[in-house]
């Protein structure tokens, strides 16, 4: 009987922790949501964003004022300072949503959504803490004026034969003040780490996981309004996320659950978001649904790379202009990140009164 009792409390605690959780995270503001001509989408890899405390669970040693890259508060408050500024320049309104890659903790998210440069936005986060043994997860910051949160959850990645986890992927599901449902998947796939070809099934394996997701997306909804953002270390021509995903650059005439890269006809011109081996990566992708290209109320414009002079440097040896990171190996820098962020501009073609009860 004390047995019972004993689990019978755990699992009640248990959810009641994720109950808690989640109603701190998810507010119904849908009634008081600004209708806009546009919205403003982006996904950054901001490199590293760690508070400068050691946790016990993680790998994080380094990213600590005694560790090996000295990472101290004043290290870590200006780099917050750059991250908020970036995407404050990206656009001449705050963006509308704002996927992360890279950040420890929700703690680091909330610092940034709060900076200066970004608290004007009234940012919400959306986070769940990752397998990844470093740290690192990602994120969703949205502008709660913008768009509402209906639920979420972190999808796991799992290889076949394998016990462990790759990093999750999270699902947001909600929308703008216009009602109809948004399905927002942010990723950040397996490193190219010890070689491309050696490392590819983990990111083919995250890409049969989300293409699944979205199948069943679109089994309820072939007009679905999907959107794919994050860093997924594999460019646009990648079986990962040409074959597998489905994302192509095909505007004529494509199937109802073939995705668009909006960054492809970049990456086609020879341009990239990292830099490596001296050339450019298309690490970074912005891939929506076709009912966001030719659907009746929304446009998803061509993707583009937010890359102003200031958070570039030249590269002597490469004799290009590269992205200004904050560290090289354990050298400090100072600089932004090792990715360029990207976006795209949602624009709507008009206005329906119908409403899905957001």
């Amino acid at each position: 009987m004390k047995l019972y009792y004993i689990f019978t409390f755990a699992v009640l605690l248990f959810f009641s922790c994720n109950v808690s959780d989640n109603s701190e995270e998810i507010i119904d503001n849908s009634k008081k949501l600004k209708e806009k001509k546009s919205y403003v989408i982006v996904s950054y890899n901001v490199e590293n964003l760690f508070d400068t405390l050691n946790d016990p669970e993680t790998f994080d040693d380094e990213f600590t004022p005694e560790g090996s890259k000295h990472w101290t508060k004043k290290r870590y408050d200006k780099k917050i300072s750059n991250i908020s500024r970036v995407l404050s320049d990206i656009s001449g309104d705050l963006p509308a949503i704002i996927a992360l890659c890279e950040v420890e903790h929700r703690s680091v998210t909330e610092d940034l959504a709060s900076s200066k440069a970004l608290k004007s936005g009234h940012y919400k986060v959306i986070h769940r803490e990752g397998p990844d043994t470093r740290g690192i997860d990602v994120a969703l910051m949205y502008r709660s004026d913008l768009f509402n949160v209906k639920s979420y959850e972190a999808i796991p990645v799992m290889v076949k034969g394998s016990y462990s986890k790759l990093r999750n992927i999270l699902y947001v599901k909600g929308g703008f003040a216009e009602g109809k449902n948004f399905h927002i998947f942010v990723n950040h796939w397996k490193s190219r780490r010890g070689g491309a070809d050696k490392t590819e099934y983990k990111r083919i394996a995250a890409a049969e996981i989300l293409r699944k997701k979205a199948d069943e997306i679109f089994a309820e909804d072939k007009n679905a309004y999907i959107i794919i953002l994050g860093d997924f270390n594999d460019e646009p021509g990648s079986k990962s996320l040409l074959k597998v995903l489905r994302a192509t650059n095909n505007d004529a005439n494509p199937a109802f659950d073939e995705f668009y890269n909006l960054l492809y006809d970049k990456y086609l011109e020879g341009e990239g978001t990292n830099f490596g081996n001296y050339r450019k990566y298309m690490l970074d992708n912005l891939i929506v649904s076709r009912a966001l290209r030719n659907g009746e109320m929304y446009y998803a414009e061509e993707g583009n790379i937010f890359k102003p002079n200031y958070i570039l440097y030249y590269n002597a040896k490469a004799k290009m202009k590269v992205p200004d990171k904050t560290y090289g190996g354990r050298k400090y820098y100072g600089g932004y990140s090792d990715h360029l962020p990207v976006y795209f501009i949602l624009k709507k073609k008009n206005i329906s009164s119908k409403k899905d009860n957001l």
